[in-house]
């Protein structure tokens, strides 16, 4: 009998987790770890719907000064018995997410901002009151917390630069200690700015909002930071790392006591996403073991450290989808949750060397690059390589083996991952095939000629602009299926074509069938994969099927007059066409 334990779907509350008994991969000894090499400020890097948020949140209730210490009965930081008497229910904690502040002008993030700030200085009213406080400071603090006629926050440009500061100092005045601050998603506004067109302003507010908060800070016990790349903070002229002070003007310039934690590190590795061991349990615990291959096929691959890891957002919500009856084959959950221009913006940006590179990528293969983990969002598009360490450091791609000198293995890590390259090249495809309208009406034109010199010489110059999705170590079907998949997307552009695939006609199913009924012009066209590079032997298997199997018969029966058959025969990027 499977369990009966609610899964957390979207949920990223550990507070409502553990009161409302969700199940819960227990992530605590995250606390003992960080205590035991606590830093001043503690930056975590990992792709998207990998855990951070609710890590962040599990720091929040354990530290935090009148949270519940009852939610961490039973896991594993309760069995630290000191560390949870000197620390546990402590301190005063300011938590923020910035996943939200976006906008596509500066002033609209700017008042998201405002919110998000402002929201988490309420949850602290008490401190207009405070007799620790002097009079000055509470008039300050009913400046963070003043609304306008609209009713949003009213705070000046000055004051919201100020405002972490400013509370840090009011909290650890209340309480009489230092304050912790986590701040989750940092990268975020950088990443919607630099989209939008305003990163310079953007860059200049976070530099100085988190600087003030970070780098002068009396008031602060230790800060945790938690974000999909390393740094987001470079002058716009300036093309050295912020993160190690070699850039003017660093956020973190002078700070001795700053820790990084990427996905290449050993120390933390286990602690965001699922280890192996956690996905058996959870997936035995439901009943359904079973379907722990396709789990690891589909969601599996990540390598943190050293350690092999899960993304966890999938496999809770295929469990999910598993109990309700819904689905019983693995889905794109992780596709749905961001967009993911990063590649298509890496396809158009490649060249003949890279393509090739992505197609070793998707037969499974690995790559050798140097990855460059310290970047600014206007490195993006200053070379390819940058764009590589991007695709490693948000989760398209993982390490794969040991750093050969300065140079990182790199893989896809899973079946999920492939299918979103897949999908991504054929909608680039797609696009750049439309690019050039009088190509793509010569080939069209060439079927309703019969001109099979043509149509040879323009599928070749269409395979070669491609990417090879499946060629080499696939069964070969799915080889034939890569090619049938071109042609269909470029005759999707034909006017006045009825294409029809896998059509019935005669005594089975056709690989593409086309009506053009103006012309009464009808074709059939038989792929195949010429292993060997064996060509003609291909191409007559194809003819023999068409007549074989009698597929113009349904053409015909549409009134078709004139009928083109077509054995195409494909292997790699070079074709061959005979009629017949």
């Amino acid at each position: 009998m499977s369990g009966n334990i609610k899964l957390p779907m979207g949920i990223e509350d550990f507070e409502r987790i553990r009161q409302d008994g969700f199940y819960y991969v227990d992530k605590t000894g995250l606390i003992r770890d960080l205590l035991e090499n606590i830093a001043y400020v503690n930056l975590f890097t990992r792709p998207r719907r990998f855990g951070k948020t609710l890590n962040m949140s599990m720091i929040k209730h354990f530290f935090e000064i009148g949270s519940d210490c009852t939610l961490f009965d039973g896991l594993e930081i309760s069995r630290e018995t000191e560390l949870c008497d000197k620390y546990q229910g402590k301190f005063p904690v300011i938590s923020i997410s910035l996943k939200n502040a976006e906008g596509d002008t500066f002033d609209k993030a700017r008042k998201k901002l405002q919110s998000i700030i402002g929201n988490e200085a309420v949850r602290f009213s008490f401190l207009a009151d405070s007799g620790n406080l002097n009079k000055t400071e509470r008039q300050q603090y009913t400046k963070l917390i003043e609304l306008n006629e609209t009713g949003s926050f009213a705070m000046s440009d000055e004051l919201l630069e100020n405002s972490l500061l400013m509370l840090s100092r009011f909290l650890q005045k209340h309480y009489e200690q230092k304050t912790i601050i986590l701040i989750d998603e940092y990268d975020v506004p950088l990443d919607k700015a630099y989209q939008a067109g305003y990163y310079d302003t953007m860059v200049n507010f976070i530099r100085t909002l988190f600087g003030q908060a970070l780098k002068t800070n009396s008031s602060l016990y230790f800060a945790v930071l938690t974000g999909c790349i390393v740094s987001a903070f470079a002058e716009p002229s300036e093309e050295a790392s912020l993160l190690h002070g070699t850039g003017r003007e660093s956020i973190f310039t002078g700070l001795n006591n700053f820790n990084v934690y990427t996905i290449k590190d050993v120390r933390y590795r286990e602690y965001f996403g699922f280890t192996d061991k956690e996905v058996r349990q959870m997936l035995a615990y439901y009943g359904f073991t079973g379907q722990y291959g396709a789990v690891k096929d589909w969601y599996d691959g990540y390598l943190f450290g050293n350690t092999n890891i899960y993304c966890p957002w999938d496999v809770i919500n295929y469990c999910g989808d598993l109990r309700d009856g819904s689905v019983s084959e693995p889905q794109n959950y992780w596709i749905n949750t961001s967009s993911n221009n990063i590649i298509r913006k890496f396809i158009d940006k490649s060249d003949g060397i890279t393509r090739n590179e992505i197609e070793l990528l998707l037969d499974g293969k690995s790559i050798q690059k140097k990855i460059r983990q310290e970047l600014t969002y206007r490195d993006l598009d200053s070379s390819i390589e940058n764009l590589w360490s991007i695709l490693f450091t948000t989760g398209y791609l993982t390490k794969c083996g040991k750093d050969e000198g300065n140079l990182t293995g790199l893989i896809i890590p899973n079946k999920e991952v492939q299918w979103i390259f897949e999908e991504q090249i054929q909608e680039w495809f797609r696009v750049e095939t439309k690019k050039d309208l009088q190509m793509l009406e010569s080939f069209c034109k060439a079927f309703e000629e019969n001109n099979t010199d043509a149509i040879e010489k323009g599928f070749t110059s269409y395979l070669r602009k491609t990417i090879s999705i499946r060629d080499t170590s696939v069964r070969k079907k799915m080889k034939e299926n890569f090619y049938h998949g071109i042609l269909l997307g470029l005759f999707a552009e034909a006017s006045g074509w009825k294409v029809s695939s896998n059509a019935e006609c005669g005594d089975g199913y056709s690989d593409i069938s086309i009506e053009v009924e103006e012309k009464e012009i009808g074709i059939i066209i038989e792929l195949k994969y010429a292993g060997k590079a064996d060509f003609d032997r291909a191409c007559a298997e194809a003819l023999k099927q068409i007549n074989d199997r009698n597929y113009e018969e349904a053409l015909i029966d549409d009134g078709m007059t004139t009928i083109h058959k077509y054995g195409i025969a494909c292997y790699k990027k070079r074709c061959k066409v005979i009629s017949g």
